[in-house]
């Protein structure tokens, strides 16, 4: 299912504090400092990320990959409080909506990346520092030729089995069965070192912001299936 439109935040909102920016050109989608050019550029994304380089603590880190509107990181950052939460999401109105989101719940442990994550976490995040991974509902690709475009793929299962730390999780959630079957398939076959999917259950929403992503409330609202797996590096 497609994004819905999202508002861009306030101009006097503030979110140097909230926002970084990976300038890389990536085709199809260009990750920019800025939207109109005539704001102040956001400061780029540390040559290291670890919790110290971009929260200044030694937390436990945890990244999303594909933060869309950011629901994901202001729940969990708030529910979770001793660890550090970095979202990177690769179209950058989505990024700095995600970040306005953050800015405007006060949230401290978590901030965006504004940028492709496969090669941030394939060259900028040290080997076994993380806590944990998650992508949640990322865009399925649909065309057999478009498949490579997909977030979970060979080289990306590789950088996050190489950037989390040994008991680290990985957390993969889509509602399209033939993108989760493939990548229960890929994952036993390149990175056994990930062991065996765990299912993760559907946990009860106790109001209308009580779930994972935006798009879990729209697939379980619609009573579409989702698919939902966890697997932790030995």
């Amino acid at each position: 299912m497609p994004r819905s439109p999202i508002r861009a935040p306030k101009p006097t909102l503030d979110l140097s504090d909230h926002l970084y920016v990976f300038r890389q050109p990536v085709p199809g989608e260009l990750a920019s400092g800025s939207d109109t050019g005539s704001e102040l550029p956001f400061p780029e994304v540390p040559p290291t990320i670890t919790s110290e380089t971009v929260f200044g603590n030694d937390r436990p880190l945890e990244i999303e990959v594909g933060s869309g509107k950011g629901l994901f990181l202001t729940n969990e950052s708030e529910r979770n409080g001793e660890h550090n939460f970095l979202g990177i999401e690769i179209i950058h109105k989505y990024a700095k909506h995600s970040a306005a989101r953050l800015a405007k719940a006060g949230r401290s442990n978590a901030k965006m990346i504004s940028g492709n994550a496969q090669p941030l976490l394939a060259d900028r995040v040290p080997a076994g520092s993380l806590e944990a991974v998650h992508v949640y509902f990322p865009d399925p690709w649909w065309k057999k030729r478009h498949r490579k475009r997909r977030v979970v793929n060979e080289g990306s299962v590789q950088s996050f089995l190489t950037a989390l730390r040994s008991g680290g999780r990985f957390h993969f959630w889509t509602d399209v069965l033939d993108y989760f079957e493939a990548t229960i398939e890929m994952i036993a076959e390149i990175a056994p070192e990930f062991g065996v999917p765990i299912p993760e259950e559907k946990s009860p929403s106790s109001h209308d912001l009580d779930y994972r992503t935006h798009f879990e409330r729209r697939s379980r609202q619609n009573q579409i299936p989702v698919y939902r797996v966890r697997y932790e590096k030995r």
